[in-house]
């Protein structure tokens, strides 16, 4: 029993064995789509006769698809039989690699975690000894889970950056042009792999298991080391020509002269960023402030944890004051967002959400200062619910939403 065969079409068949396959598949998506049935509703639904249905759900649950939830509770008569779709039919993998770590989850068909891993070691490095790194630690993953590698469907892996979810290519880490990075770690996995750019995810995430409600227009601000946002338009993340949207921190906006981590000078994240608040932190200890917390050099990717630790727990001063004067920064330059693409909902994400009302306050008052008071009037300010794992949930769901495609679209 392996999802992929009932997905797909490409097998040669007869066309009284198409109908057969299609009625199949459709009973799938219904059950997808919409829970639980019995199967007098599916042959209403479908409009197809009870003992064709039958046939068809007697052959998925021998099959392993589905599972006979029980009888249904009713005022009298025989009691029909509910059923649904098997949850151990299909598994999708998500992974979220950062720079000093990554966080690892495979879900069930009903988007359950029967495993996950936050925070798990690792350097990432643009070279051949890291990405050898990294594919074993996702097969020992694999191996330590009680799911067999033949019924996980697929994996979505998250990096920040120029992602080409298209190609399979990421041209930040690991980028080899002659051969799609989705193609060099399948062949260490075994299993379909896809690649999506960390915040777009987390974006996606947040729309399907998080603190989206029934918004479909959504700016997802990932506020972390770097910074991005995601965009949801019409309830689809939206890519752009080339793939390669929501890149809001290498916006050049300052005049500073400040060398970004791009190459270029004066970008957004140099003054409003995770790396950027350290060097700002740093500054102000040279310049003789005071404060009760201490930078580390030597934790790349990490420094900013430390300071927004400093500001949520110790309520240290200064990384309170330093934090405070980012968020009504960016909230200046969100505004000028809103006022372009006037959302239904800005979902403010990444490790910067942890901090709670000291990076929404500002960046509320900054929206409502400096946005047209009809756009901001109509749109939802809220703080990320999923946290430290939005971007493992977001990339579960793209894979199964992409896996799934030939049947949903159905």
């Amino acid at each position: 029993m392996n999802l992929k065969d009932l997905l797909d079409n490409s097998i040669d068949k007869s066309l009284s064995d198409q109908k057969w396959h299609m009625l199949r598949q459709t009973i799938m998506k219904r059950l997808l789509s919409s829970g639980n049935a019995t199967i007098t509703e599916l042959s209403s639904e479908l409009q197809s006769s009870v003992p064709t249905v039958t046939k068809a759900v007697n052959e998925l649950l021998a099959e392993g698809y589905m599972i006979d939830m029980g009888k249904v509770t009713n005022s009298g008569g025989r009691r029909p039989s509910l059923y649904s779709i098997n949850p151990t039919c299909a598994y999708f993998m998500g992974v979220e690699v950062n720079l000093a770590n990554m966080s690892i989850g495979l879900q069930n068909i009903k988007n359950e975690f029967v495993s996950i891993e936050m925070g798990t070691s690792f350097i990432l490095k643009n070279t051949q000894e890291s990405l050898m790194e990294f594919c074993e630690i996702l097969n020992s993953f694999i191996e330590d889970s009680t799911v067999e590698k033949s019924m996980i469907v697929g994996v979505c892996i998250n990096f920040s950056g120029r992602i080409n979810s298209m190609e399979g290519f990421s041209y930040n880490y690991f980028y080899s042009e002659n051969r799609p990075l989705t193609e060099i770690i399948s062949e260490q996995l075994n299993i379909s792999v896809h690649l999506e750019n960390d915040t777009r995810a987390m974006a996606f995430g947040e729309y399907r298991e998080g603190v989206v409600d029934h918004e479909q227009n959504i700016i997802f601000l990932n506020y972390s080391w770097g910074v991005a946002i995601g965009m949801i338009t019409d309830g689809k993340l939206y890519y752009g020509k080339s793939g390669y949207s929501g890149e809001f921190g290498h916006s050049t906006i300052f005049n500073n002269e400040i060398l970004c981590q791009c190459g270029k000078l004066g970008c957004l994240e140099t003054e409003i960023s995770g790396w950027s608040l350290v060097k700002q932190f740093q500054e102000a200890i040279n310049q003789g402030k005071q404060s009760n917390v201490s930078i580390d050099e030597n934790l790349v990717g990490l420094q900013h944890h430390v300071i927004i630790d400093g500001a949520v727990k110790l309520e240290d001063s200064l990384c309170v004051d330093l934090v405070t004067k980012q968020s009504e920064k960016i909230g200046r330059y969100l505004s000028i967002l809103l006022n372009i693409f006037n959302p239904d909902l800005l979902v403010i994400g990444g490790d910067f959400a942890r901090l709670g009302d000291y990076v929404l306050l500002p960046i509320q008052a900054a929206l409502k200062k400096h946005s047209l008071g009809l756009v901001n009037r109509d749109m939802k300010l809220k703080k990320s619910t999923l946290g430290r794992r939005a971007g493992v949930i977001g990339a579960c769901c793209i894979v199964k939403e992409k896996m799934l495609s030939p049947l949903l679209s159905k």
